[in-house]
C-alpha cells in the first residue's frame, strides 16, 4: 500500500536509449521505482537513439538489463508488461536537427491525452563530445523555456578541465536555467553517502567533536580492483584525478567537511559544498611533488590470474603516462579544519574494491592506565563504507574481561544490508529527485568549476612532466610505494579495512 506522494506527470527522454548507461543502469532503476510506487501515474519514458528497433525490440532489449541488473531481476507477475506499456522508442539521429520537432510533437500528444502539462525531463546518457550539439537544438524547442517543468539531465564527465567545464556552463545557462539543469554525481545517490549528512547533523553525539581539536586527519579511499575494462577510448584521456579525484571523492570531502546547513533547501546545501571547495588550500605548482602521486599498474597477478599491464592494454599509446593511481594531501583552510590533513587515494587494480571514509580521531591521554593497557592503545576512529560494504564503523576502547587492565579497541557496526527495506540504488534516488525538480544532489555549476580549480595545478603539472616511474605498482596492490611515503611522513598510514566477516 502506498504512503507516499508522487511526482507529478512527467515524460522522460533518454538520448543514448540504446546505450549501455539506459541498459545497464536508468532502465532498470525507472523500474524498480515503478515497483516501489515511486513514479508518476502518468509517465511516459522515450528511448532515443541511432539504432533501428520496433517498440517491441526494444522493451527486450531493456527487459534483458533489467534481468540482468536490477536489485529485483524483472520480478514478473505482470509488473513488468505495466511498465513497458510506458516504454517508446524513438529512432532519431541527434545530428538531424529538423527531428527534434518529433519530440515537442510526442509532448503535445500526451498533454492531449492526460490533460495536463507533464515535466519533460531529458537525460544525456551519450558520449560527453554530443552533449554541446544536442543541448543546443534542445534549447531552440519552445518547452525548453520552460523553467518550472523542463529539465535537462547531464552525465560526467562535466568538462576535461576547468576551460571545458566552464564552456560547457557557459552553452547550459545560455540555454536553461541553472534550476533546469542537473548535473548528475552517482556517487551522490548512494545511501549511505546521503548517511554522512544524517551522522553528522542529527546526532549531537558526532557534532561537537567533528572538528580540528578532536580529529587528527581524515582520509578518502576509492579502490576498484577491475582494470580498464575496454573503456581505453576514455581513460586515456582522463586519468584517475580526473576520473574519480575531481567528481566523487571531492563530492565525499565535501559532505564531509561542509557546516552545518541552516535548511535543507537544495541550494543552501550546494552553497556549504562551494565554500569546502573554495576553502581548500591550492596547491602550488612546484610543491605537487609533495602533495600528491601518481600511478600506473604493471602487468602481474590479480586473485590468481595474469593480467597485463596498462601499457598493453588494448587503444593504450606504449610509452602513455595517464595514471591509473592517484593520492592527493588536501588541507581546508577555515576555522573548523585548519592544520587537519585530508588524505584521498584511488586507484584501478587494487587489493579490493572498496570505498570508504575514516575520520581518525585524536589519542585519548593515557598517563591514567597501567603500561600495560597502553600496549594495545588505539585511538577512536569512525569509517563510513560506501561500497562494496554499507556500514559504519565506531572504534572504541573497552576493557578486555580479567584481572589486569588491558584495553583492546573493539567496533560498533551499523550494516544496512541487516535494515529490512530495500536499498535503492544510487540512479533511484537521483531520477526521482528529478522528477520532482529536488537539486540538492547535483552538482552546481559554480561546484563543479570550483571542484576543477582545486585540481588544476596538479593536472597541469603532471601533463607536463613524464613519469619517470611508470609502471611503479603491482596489481592487487594498494598502489605505488610514494603513496605510502605521502602519508607516513605526517606519522600516518593508510587505512585498509579488513573484509567485513559475513
Amino acid at each position: 500500500m502506498q504512503h507516499h506522494k508522487r511526482p507529478p506527470a512527467s515524460i522522460l527522454f533518454i538520448f543514448g536509449g540504446s546505450g549501455d548507461l539506459n541498459y545497464r543502469k536508468l532502465t532498470p532503476a525507472l523500474y524498480n521505482l515503478f515497483l516501489d510506487e515511486w513514479m508518476p501515474e502518468q509517465f511516459s519514458i522515450v528511448g532515443i537513439g541511432r539504432t533501428e528497433y520496433t517498440a517491441e525490440a526494444y522493451r527486450t532489449h531493456l527487459l534483458e538489463g533489467i534481468q540482468n541488473f536490477s536489485r529485483r531481476k524483472g520480478e514478473q507477475n505482470g509488473h513488468v508488461k505495466k511498465f513497458f506499456e510506458h516504454v517508446n522508442y524513438l529512432q532519431l539521429d541527434a545530428g538531424d536537427v529538423a527531428s527534434y520537432a518529433r519530440i515537442t510533437e510526442y509532448v503535445q500528444a500526451k498533454e492531449t491525452e492526460w490533460g495536463i502539462h507533464p515535466n519533460v525531463i531529458f537525460y544525456l546518457a551519450v558520449a560527453p563530445q554530443l552533449v554541446p550539439s544536442i543541448a543546443q537544438e534542445l534549447g531552440t524547442l519552445n518547452l525548453c523555456k520552460d523553467k518550472a517543468t523542463t529539465r535537462i539531465v547531464i552525465e560526467k564527465p562535466f568538462g576535461h578541465d576547468l576551460a571545458s567545464a566552464h564552456e560547457l556552463n557557459a552553452l547550459l545557462t545560455g540555454l536553461f536555467a541553472e534550476e533546469q539543469i542537473f548535473r548528475i554525481d552517482h556517487y551522490l545517490g548512494k545511501e549511505t553517502v546521503q548517511n554522512i549528512l544524517a551522522l553528522r547533523f542529527a546526532n549531537a553525539l558526532f557534532e561537537p567533536v567533528w572538528n580540528r581539536h578532536y580529529i587528527d586527519h581524515i582520509q578518502i579511499t576509492a579502490a576498484e580492483s577491475v582494470g580498464l575494462e575496454d573503456r581505453a577510448g576514455y581513460y586515456e584521456h582522463s586519468g584517475a584525478l580526473r576520473d574519480m579525484v575531481q567528481n566523487h571523492i571531492l563530492q565525499l570531502m565535501c559532505m564531509v567537511a561542509m557546516e552545518a546547513p541552516v535548511s535543507f533547501d537544495a541550494n543552501e546545501i550546494r552553497n556549504k559544498k562551494v565554500d569546502v571547495l573554495n576553502a581548500i588550500r591550492p596547491i602550488r605548482r612546484e610543491d605537487v611533488h609533495e602533495s600528491a602521486v601518481r600511478g600506473q599498474y604493471s602487468a602481474g597477478w590479480m586473485k590468481g590470474k595474469q593480467v597485463i599491464g596498462y601499457r598493453d592494454e588494448k587503444n593504450v599509446a606504449p610509452e602513455s603516462k595517464t595514471e591509473t593511481y592517484a593520492a592527493v594531501k588536501f588541507y581546508v583552510d577555515n576555522w573548523r579544519w585548519q592544520g587537519v590533513p585530508f588524505y584521498v587515494r584511488t586507484g584501478k587494480l587494487m587489493h579490493q574494491k572498496s570505498t570508504h571514509v575514516t575520520i581518525q580521531f585524536k589519542d585519548a591521554p593515557t598517563f591514567a592506565f597501567p603500561s600495560e593497557a597502553a600496549e594495545s592503545w588505539r585511538s577512536n576512529r569512525l569509517t563510513i563504507s560506501i561500497q562494496p560494504e554499507m556500514d559504519i564503523r565506531i572504534r572504541f576502547q573497552a576493557k578486555r574481561p580479567g584481572q589486569t587492565m588491558t584495553l583492546d579497541p573493539v567496533n560498533m557496526t551499523f550494516n544496512y544490508e541487516g535494515s529490512d527495506d530495500h536499498t535503492p540504488e544510487a540512479y533511484e534516488t537521483l531520477l526521482l529527485d528529478v522528477m520532482e525538480g529536488d537539486a540538492t544532489l547535483f552538482m552546481r555549476a559554480d561546484q563543479v568549476e570550483a571542484a576543477w580549480k582545486v585540481i588544476m595545478p596538479i593536472l597541469e603539472t603532471w601533463e607536463t612532466r613524464q613519469p619517470q616511474d611508470f609502471p611503479n605498482y603491482n596489481p592487487d596492490s594498494w598502489g605505488p610505494e610514494d603513496a605510502d611515503a605521502l602519508i607516513a611522513k605526517d606519522g600516518h598510514a593508510w587505512i585498509n579495512l579488513p573484509p567485513e566477516k559475513k
